[in-house]
């Protein structure tokens, strides 16, 4: 395809503009329902229905856990998935001369936490200035709403992409990705992908992979009068928790054999995000488990540093005078997922770098993430380029989590002018 007339260019990112304040209304609106793990359906209706509005052919249906076990980049689940509801809008040309694009989001968002350490409820959208706050503002239902509207935007000059288009609206980003996986499954494939996630106007160059596991202790109950003869599961495991620190500045010390990471200051992020423990104030803890997360690099096969986690925590049992004999348990409850790297110099690159400066007046610049990404969905197993790229966000994860209504509208205009020159324009019809 050739590159795009300036002036078309100048018209679709006024197009853009149009529609801007529906689009925010819309974001708005997604953020009302709370997508959270297993209730994303509601969310998934009011896209379904967006979509349907536009004549888009649709699919919509539930991971089908069978289906996908056997893939290598399967993440294991401990949840019932039969709210985990994808849905696919397909825009088909009139005549296909262009090339085929996946549009990709999330919609499920991370748990908000204590309501009252927000400023305001955070299913609540509030627009304050450039910003609009509410859980998954910025991560990811502005990226999602974008997607949408770029297509709108040359529906409002009479175009459509002369190339297939598929519009994905997936679960289970935060915690497998298992739901772009089922995408690329059920045979939703493209030239190019792109992931509008919030990257400040940036594109990701590469991100690590990552496992999420649980460790469980035994101790010995006893009575707090005669603690001594207890063994308390709760310190024991503080004990494990210290190893698998120490396991994580191993791995950060190897940054300098993976040169996309090896000038980050700390890639390599462990957490314990969730613990439990006991069941007795008075009694001395007989168990504990705790739920932990932790990077590693592209290129890393996430079985052989789970083996490696493993040998740590055992090596480190023996040492403890009770779990020598009574070794902590290992689980695998989500992300058992590789990290990639963006190869430089494809067409879809080029074509974003220009879109990108067309939109913002600016180059385009990348940066490595140390996070998860469902960009390695299509990057490993679907062996296609793909582009994550979107707005600036803060907060992710966080308390009062916001996007930038402007750099989204810029975004939307890149996406916009990606989709002319990749897919080409032809007139619009009823689809």
């Amino acid at each position: 395809m050739s590159e795009l007339d300036p002036k078309l260019a100048e018209e679709i990112l006024a197009a853009v503009d149009a529609g801007f304040e529906d689009q925010i209304a819309f974001t708005q609106e997604l953020v009302r329902h709370p997508s959270l793990r297993g209730r994303e359906h509601t969310a998934q209706d009011v896209l379904y229905s967006e979509f349907r509005a536009r004549g888009y052919a649709l699919d919509r249906w539930a991971i089908d856990l069978e289906a996908l076990r056997d893939h290598p980049g399967f993440s294991p689940v401990e949840v019932d998935y039969a709210n985990a509801i994808n849905v696919v809008a397909t825009h088909r040309p009139t005549h296909e001369t262009g090339r085929s694009l996946i549009l990709n989001g999330h919609i499920d968002v991370v748990p908000a936490g204590p309501r009252d350490m927000w400023s305001a409820p955070p299913f609540e959208p509030r627009r304050d200035g450039d910003w609009l706050y509410g859980r998954g503002s910025g991560d990811m239902k502005a990226g999602i709403a974008a997607n949408l509207f770029a297509l709108d935007a040359l529906a409002r000059l009479g175009y459509q992409p002369a190339g297939r288009v598929h519009q994905q609206s997936v679960v289970e980003e935060e915690c497998t990705g298992n739901g772009a996986l089922a995408c690329l499954q059920r045979g939703y494939d493209a030239d190019a992908a792109i992931i509008p996630e919030p990257t400040d106007d940036k594109l990701v160059r590469a991100n690590v992979g990552v496992i999420w596991f649980r460790v469980h202790v035994r101790g010995v109950p006893t009575h707090v009068r005669e603690a001594g003869r207890g063994v308390n599961a709760i310190e024991a495991a503080y004990h494990l928790i210290q190893t698998l620190r120490r396991l994580e500045a191993d791995w950060n010390a190897e940054k300098s054999r993976y040169p996309r990471f090896a000038g980050e200051d700390h890639p390599i992020n462990f957490n314990v995000g969730k613990i439990a423990g006991g069941d007795w104030t008075s009694t001395v803890p007989p168990w504990c488990s705790f739920d932990c997360r932790i990077a590693i690099y592209p290129g890393d096969e996430p079985a052989e540093r789970a083996r490696e986690l493993e040998r740590r925590l055992q090596e480190s049992a023996r040492k403890h005078p009770f779990l020598a004999n009574n070794p902590p348990e290992v689980a695998y409850t989500g992300f058992l997922a590789r990290g990639y790297e963006l190869d430089e110099g494809s067409e879809a690159e080029r074509v974003l770098h220009r879109s990108h400066a067309a939109s913002t007046r600016r180059e385009l610049a990348s940066y490595v993430m140390p996070a998860y990404l469902d960009g390695r969905v299509f990057a490993i197993y679907g062996g296609r380029p793909c582009l994550v790229y979107g707005p600036l966000a803060e907060a992710v994860h966080g308390f009062d989590e916001r996007v930038s209504l402007a750099s989204t509208k810029r975004v939307t205009g890149a996406i916009a002018l990606f989709v002319a020159e990749w897919c080409g324009l032809e007139a619009r019809t009823g689809q």
